[in-house]
């Protein structure tokens, strides 16, 4: 089984490093995985996406070009990605910076407004992993041990005051 997602947004919200959890999860698992980000030239406020796949057999492209999930932070990433969902996909949509969440014919559309939840919840820069919680309570994509150790191996040693709020952050979107 394959699962191929793309998680997309702008420069500076973390698109990258949710991904890297995505990977790390397929990592854990021992699952055969590809990340592959991509970003335009500026580092704050340009265009970010990355492209996970998690797949029991060898990958035989990181490119992902009609994904099972999405996870789109802003209205130009939705806009950009959604029309490429495979049939049966979810579209994980932060409705906080996405006023126009379109019906796709075949695709669970969830809307959620993470980006404010993360600031009434004193997680400013945590939308990012709000919406990796709501992806894994959508999809299931790796058993919920995987996903915490993952976090573990993703927050880098110099950040460890923040693991405790990203695990936060996954709760709140897991519950959402």
């Amino acid at each position: 089984m394959t699962t191929e997602f793309i998680l997309a947004g702008f420069g500076g919200q973390g698109i990258l490093f949710a991904g890297k959890i995505l990977a790390y999860c397929g990592l854990i698992a021992g699952k055969e995985l590809s990340w592959l980000p991509s970003y335009g030239p500026e580092m704050r406020g340009g265009t970010a996406n990355c492209s996970v796949c998690l797949s029991d057999d060898p990958i035989g492209s990181p490119l992902v070009l009609a994904p099972d999930a999405l996870v789109a932070m802003n209205q130009p990433s939705l806009d950009k990605f959604a029309g490429a969902m495979a049939e049966g996909g979810v579209v994980v949509a932060d409705s906080t910076l996405i006023a126009n969440v379109p019906d796709i014919p075949g695709v669970r559309m969830c809307a959620l407004p993470a980006t404010a939840m993360a600031e009434e919840a004193g997680f400013k820069k945590l939308a990012n992993i709000i919406m990796v919680g709501k992806l894994f309570a959508e999809t299931r994509f790796c058993a919920e041990d995987t996903l915490w150790k993952a976090m573990e191996k993703c927050v880098p040693a110099s950040k460890a005051a923040m693991l405790e709020m990203n695990k936060k952050a996954l709760t709140l979107g897991m519950d959402a």
